[in-house]
């Protein structure tokens, strides 16, 4: 298994160092975790429909651990308990320290700061290739509707209730998109071409994250759930469109390559919460 932060060696300790373990990982994403979780059983049961709160990438989950014979609250507990598991595995497979600093996952501490940083240039990206209005959560794309990084439909701004969910959706998108597309798929990949296929290291990574951002952003045009695909009403295809989402599924796969799982989430989450808040404060009056 190849770990996070494989790309670059930090100084031991050091502040890049620590944050990119799996540990890190486990303990920065417990609050989101837990807030989707809570999110999508608090929320209204209507507005969370109309909102698109179900995760695609998280309904994944709860199909495949059906599909093994965990169903009912079980199947609706144990995608977060998987998130947690793999990074564990990860971390006993790193053989990194296990000790770690309250302040660096602190709410607004400094692995917080560096999430909204990194979400910035996919802000202004989103601005510049789409039209304004374009604007939009990356959650969207991963939900039941599938409108992925692009804006809320309605022409409203959304109440509060609605706005809350969709932050509970770019969450959950946050934590069930990376963990699928990147952390399991690109693992997946660079096993296959490294070490099935003999490919060599460098040629193997480039076409893992090529691969795997193309696949995260046609899933936001063309949903597959219950075995059948499924066209997305709310996610015409452009070229426009797909290339955005591939070029955000390359920037988290670099994220996730350089600084490891926890920081790729953490700025997928804050890239979504930063464009619903955007879009429902200045695209939809």
């Amino acid at each position: 298994m190849y770990s996070t932060g494989q790309l670059l060696n930090f100084e031991s300790d050091s502040y890049l160092e620590r944050t990119s373990r799996p540990v890190y990982a486990i303990m920065f994403l417990l609050p989101f975790i837990v807030f989707y979780e809570v999110g999508t059983i608090l929320i209204n049961t209507d507005v969370l429909n109309q909102s698109q709160v179900r995760v695609v990438a998280f309904v994944w989950l709860q199909e495949f651990l059906g599909y093994l014979g965990y169903n009912g609250k079980l199947a609706w507990i144990a995608p977060p308990l998987v998130v947690i598991l793999i990074l564990l595995g990860l971390q006993l497979a790193s053989r990194k320290r296990w000790s770690f600093a309250w302040s660096d996952v602190w709410p607004m501490g400094p692995m917080w700061v560096e999430c909204i940083l990194l979400a910035i240039p996919l802000i202004v990206l989103s601005l510049f290739v789409n039209n304004p209005d374009a604007l939009g959560p990356a959650d969207q794309g991963a939900s039941l509707s599938c409108s992925s990084l692009m804006p809320l439909q309605s022409g409203n701004v959304p109440h509060t209730g609605t706005l809350l969910a969709s932050m509970v959706t770019g969450v959950g998108a946050g934590i069930y998109e990376e963990l699928i597309f990147r952390l399991i798929l690109i693992c997946a990949l660079m096993l296959f071409f490294q070490d099935l296929l003999g490919v060599e290291h460098r040629v193997s990574v480039i076409l893992s994250i090529l691969i795997s951002a193309g696949l995260f952003s046609a899933h936001h045009h063309y949903v597959f759930l219950e075995g059948q695909f499924t066209l997305s009403p709310d996610n015409q295809f452009t070229w426009t469109a797909f290339g955005f989402r591939a070029t955000a599924g390359v920037y988290f796969a670099g994220l996730f390559a350089v600084r490891g799982f926890g920081i790729a989430v953490g700025t997928h989450v804050f890239y979504d919460i930063m464009a619903t808040t955007l879009n429902a404060l200045f695209f939809h009056p």
